[in-house]
Formats: C-alpha cells, structure tokens, sequence
C-alpha cells in the first residue's frame, strides 16, 4: 500500500499538468480561433471598423483588471473552486459569442470571456504546488509550450471553420470540449493544502531559471500565502476599488482615441473633452487608491526602480505592437476585397499569421536557454531593433501575402526576444518578496498595452476608407491601402521609441553597484 502511495504521488502531478495543459490548448485555441473571423463578424453585424477592435479589446481589459483579483480568490477560497467557477463562466461567454446579435451583445459575451481567461495563474499556481522545485521548471516549460501550440492548432482550424461553417463555429467549437474540461477537472485534478517548498524559494527559482514569454507569466501572478477565512480579510486584500477605478481609465481612455479619427466638429471636440476629462480624473483618483491599499493592482513603489519601469514599457510595446498589427489589421487587410485588400479568404489569414505563431512558439520553449545563455539586456535590445527593422520592411512593402508573412517571421523573433529578456529583467531585477505583485503587475500592463493597440488600428481603419463593389454586390466600404500604411509607420515608430528605452535599460543596469536598490514594503 504504501508503495501504491508513493507511485501515485509521483504519476498525479504529471495527469495534473496534462490535463491543465489541456485547459491552455483549448482556451488558447478558441481565441486565436477569432482572428480570422473578425471580418466575418463585421459584416455580419454590421459593426464600424473602430468598434471592431474591442472584440479583442474588451476581453483583454476585463482579463488585466481581473487576473490579480483571481488570484487572491483562489487563495481564500481554493484553487479548484475558483478555476471552476472561471472556466465556467469562459464556457458562458463561448456560448453568448455564438449566439450575439449585434455589437453590444458580442462585446458583453466577449467581457465574460475575459472574466473567464483570468484562470490561468490559478491553473499554473496548482502546478507550482504539485511540483517540488526540482521539477517545476520542467512543468512551466511544458504549459507555456501549450498555451503556445493552442495558438497554432487555433490559427490552423479557424480559417478551416470560418470558411466553412461561419464565424459562430469557432465559439461553438470549443464549447462542448471545455465542458468535458469543466468535468474531468472537477474529478481528477486533488488540490490539497498549501506546501511550504513552493513558497519563496520555488518563486526565486522560476524567476531565474524558467524564463517563458508573456503569455505564460501571468501564471506567476498567484503567489503562495497563508489562507484565511476570514471574509473581512478577505474584503480587505481585494482591490476591487482599484480594479474597478482603472477600468474606468482605460476605457474612457480608449473611447476617447477613437473620437480621433472622426471629423473635428463640435459635438466630437465636446465628446473628447469629456472622455479625457473622465480618463484623467479616474487615472487621478486610481492612483490615490493604489497608494492607500495594502494590496495594489500597481505598485508605484516598484515601478520607482527605473530598470523594472523601462522593462515594463518595453514590454507593454510588445503587446501594443502585436494587437495593431498581427491579430487586428492583418485579417482585414487580407480579407478585404481589391484594391482595399487582397480578397483572401479565412484560410489566408492563417496561411499569413502561421509563420508568426510558430516562432512564437519555438521561442516560448526556447527562451530558457536563450536567457540563461546570452543574459536579459541582449536579447531586449537586439529584440527592439529587429522588430523595428521588421516594421518598417511592412511599411515599405506590404503589397503581397507571402511577403507579409516573411516579414512576420522577423518580427516574430524580435518581438520574442523583447519579451524574453524584458520580463526576465522584472524578474531578476525584482526582490522575491514582491516578485508575485512585480509579475502581475508586468501582465496587467502588458494587456493594456495590448488593448490600445487593438484600438489604435481601428481608428486608422476607420479614419481613411475607400468603396468597392467587387463581384456584384453593394458598395461597401473597406479600409484603404493608406490607412494600413499608417497602422505600420506607427508600429515602427513605436518599436523605434523601446530602442531608446532599450538603451536607457541597458545603462540603467550598467550603472547598477550590486544589488537593486531594495524596494520599500507596502503598508
């Protein structure tokens, strides 16, 4: 019996990590499987090229704001319990995206979505509890190398689905298998009390020796403590004021972009104004609450230190850059019909995206040993300049498929290569006491950059338009040849500005005597 014991104590964390690796293919899967169908989508609901980008944006919104808070739930409440209920609530938002009927409904199944995505630190913080930190490097490799390869089974099915059974496939797709999920979670996957070996120093070894990329991090954002039921410390570690604030600062911050683009009369000047306004007053007063909490969303203490505020802009640029390009404006370009596009069908968004996801992906698996290898401030700056080397190659020539998708691949790696080494100089560069809240914090911002690049190249998309009546139907009117050249000379400039920040860190961390200047402990 005892030798029974033994085995299946050694077995249970590896069908635990397959089977939450499962959870990432799938999640990771049914977004990427939306790329190709925005243009669909559009059409079909007849939604402003500007209000299309919130399909992507609304979700990553909601996800930044509530992914620290989940992770504090599933501390109180259990691991389990709290991934449940969230991949629960993803299974509704699948649902309602398949059934929406116009924008509104769409972006709320969207936002619930986005509710549901805040699982995956809770997902990677029972993995960091099954494994002992010998083998936990292994297991983040694996997960992070799924959440990747979902990506790509995604990419490669959703023009397949989209072209042939419409866009409300690829919600209902998913639908039936994460449920499947939902059960074979709630009955093979034991979360028991929490181990003292997963606490401070598993933290300090992932944070040097499993460098993965972005999309995998936000699983470090749950960070072992003692558990208490008590619901009025429980009240008190939530910062639901803050979330909610900051919510309020990136959305009117967001609408207020988007009344860029439109003709400067008096009611949109009035309506800009106030946006600002509200975007400044929320930004204000989200401050003053981060300040007075015991446990912020955003720690300005740390982001003091200049080496982790540069890592983190670095980084934010690579989710901004990423959303305006790859995943908002490329399937609209190729969907378009001539002379606004290329008239390709959803398969040719995948055949065009794949290079980039595959890169991705080999770095993702890849970007331990990079780091290890050539240190954090190297592949940030080669990084910086390759993307912007490869954004300005799609400014000057973006005029055929096969050349974008050439393109992808450098701006994939370098894009990677921002990430890898940018968020391993949070880690590195962070005291471990605060390297669960320096982790969150990285993600949140990194998935608000990512909303307003999605942003962003609506207002360019919407802003300059040309009419077409290709194979006899109605003129209709489609982004013009100019506004994606917009979309890529501003990619490039912004890639050029984390050059200067490259540099900064690079200098910052030269100028570094020994250890970082320790940060001050929140009260």
């Amino acid at each position: 019996m005892k030798i029974q014991k033994e085995e299946k104590d050694i077995v249970s964390p590896w069908i635990t990590l397959a089977i939450l690796s499962s959870l990432g293919i799938i999640a990771m899967s049914a977004e990427t499987m939306v790329l190709p169908a925005i243009p669909d989508i559009i059409n079909e609901l007849a939604i402003s090229y500007e209000n299309s980008s919130w399909i992507l944006a609304v979700l990553l919104v909601i996800g930044a704001v509530m992914t620290p808070i989940a992770g504090k739930l599933s501390d109180v409440y259990g691991k389990k319990r709290v991934l449940l209920v969230l991949l629960g609530v993803y299974i509704i938002g699948l649902l309602l995206g398949s059934l929406a009927f116009n924008f509104l409904t769409l972006i709320t199944a969207r936002a619930i979505q986005g509710i549901g995505i805040s699982m995956f630190p809770i997902a990677f913080s029972i993995l960091r509890e099954k494994f002992p930190p010998a083998k936990l490097a292994i297991a983040q490799g694996i997960f992070s190398s799924t959440l990747s390869g979902g990506a790509v089974i995604g990419l490669i099915i959703g023009g397949i689905i989209v072209d042939d059974f419409g866009w409300r496939a690829t919600f209902l797709l998913i639908t039936p298998i994460a449920i499947i999920l939902f059960l074979i979670i709630a009955r093979f996957v034991r979360v028991g009390k929490e181990q003292q070996y997963v606490s401070n120093k598993a933290s300090e070894f992932c944070c040097r020796f499993t460098h993965v990329r972005q999309d995998i991090l936000l699983t470090e954002n749950t960070t072992v403590t003692s558990i208490s039921n008590n619901d009025k410390a429980v009240s008190k570690s939530l910062d639901i004021k803050g979330a909610i604030t900051l919510s309020f600062v990136i959305i009117s911050f967001l609408i207020s972009i988007q009344f860029l683009e439109k003709p400067i009369t008096f009611s949109n000047l009035i309506q800009i104004i106030l946006f600002s306004i509200a975007s400044v007053v929320s930004l204000v007063l989200f401050v003053r609450i981060e300040q007075k909490t015991n446990f912020p969303l955003i720690d300005f203490k740390i982001l003091k230190n200049k080496i982790i505020l540069y890592a983190n802009i670095i980084n934010m640029t690579v989710g901004l850059t990423a959303l305006m390009v790859v995943y908002q404006t490329l399937p609209i370009l190729i969907r378009s019909p001539p002379p606004a596009g290329f008239g390709g069908d959803a398969s040719s968004i995948a055949n065009v995206q794949l290079p980039y996801m595959i890169v991705s992906l080999i770095f993702s698996v890849a970007s331990g040993f990079m780091v290890s290898r050539f240190g954090n401030v190297r592949p940030t700056m080669v990084g910086t300049i390759v993307t912007t080397i490869g954004f300005f190659i799609l400014f000057l020539n973006h005029s055929a498929e096969a050349s974008i998708a050439a393109v992808l691949v450098i701006v994939a790696v370098g894009l990677a290569l921002m990430q890898i080494g940018s968020v391993n100089v949070v880690l590195t560069s962070t005291p471990k006491q605060f390297s669960g809240i320096s982790l969150g914090m990285n993600l949140l911002i990194y998935l608000l950059g990512s909303s307003v690049g999605a942003v962003i190249a609506g207002m360019y998309l919407q802003a300059d338009q040309v009419i077409t009546n290709s194979s006899g139907r109605i003129s209709t009117s489609y982004p013009s040849p100019e506004s994606y050249t917009m979309i890529f000379l501003t990619a490039t400039l912004i890639t050029l500005s984390s050059v200067v920040f490259a540099i900064l860190l690079n200098r910052s961390m030269s100028n570094r005597s020994g250890d970082v200047k320790e940060i001050g402990v929140p009260t």
